[in-house]
């Protein structure tokens, strides 16, 4: 059977099987199974540029004095593909909670808006957190189905659910915009500013606030 190296047409995976092109939209999550069935070896023969098309996130945290929950809310961040933590001015462990957690370091300057980090960024889709809150599951499976779709590139972010922990139990907050483009909006807060218009993800963002 005849059969020649995968390679890409924007996000659709190119194989010729056969002598006849067939055309597959590229899924990681079933890309390995895919060339496996047909005698590919993934790790050699699959294009290395394929996880260039698909979207990736980096999640922004501005943290000061947040050891105690802040290490639980980069516990919940696997879907971000890069994570930074800027820390402006912590005297407590919240360095080493970061650096524990494989967290990209930046030391916040004075005077610089807290959006403008979202530049430091190697991606352009920012996940905004605070370090009291963390991610549901829901929001989390939402987030790894994301990866898989091809978002317009003009679009200004998402807006994400927000549950507050409540006593005992929660209340529901209005949904804020938390992944964010950068190449579309700029903010000078911890968050981007609020945009109803906005497609929301399903899920929710849980922020838990601790009590001295």
């Amino acid at each position: 059977m005849e059969r020649r190296c995968p390679r890409l047409r924007g996000c659709i995976l190119i194989m010729t099987i056969g002598g006849a092109e067939h055309e597959f939209i590229c899924c990681l999550v079933a890309l390995r199974a895919l060339c496996g069935s047909y005698g590919f070896n993934y790790a050699c023969d699959a294009p290395t540029s394929i996880l260039a098309c698909m979207p990736r996130i980096t999640a922004l945290i501005h943290a000061c004095d947040n050891e105690r929950s802040l290490g639980r809310t980069l516990d919940s961040l696997r879907p971000c593909d890069e994570v930074i933590v800027v820390d402006h001015g912590s005297h407590d462990e919240s360095l080493k909670v970061a650096r524990d957690h494989g967290a990209r370091i930046i030391k916040g300057v004075r005077g610089v808006d807290h959006g403008a980090y979202a530049q430091d960024a190697k991606n352009d889709w920012i996940l905004c957190m605070l370090p009291s809150e963390t991610l549901a599951d829901d929001l989390e499976t939402s987030l790894f189905e994301w990866k898989d779709s091809d978002p317009p590139q003009n679009l200004l972010g998402y807006n994400v659910g927000i549950r507050e922990q409540n006593g005992a139990g929660w209340k529901n907050l209005p949904a804020e915009m938390r992944l964010a483009n950068r190449k579309q909006i700029n903010w000078t807060g911890d968050l981007p500013p609020a945009t109803p218009t906005m497609p929301s993800l399903e899920g929710y963002v849980l922020r838990i606030v601790d009590h001295d």
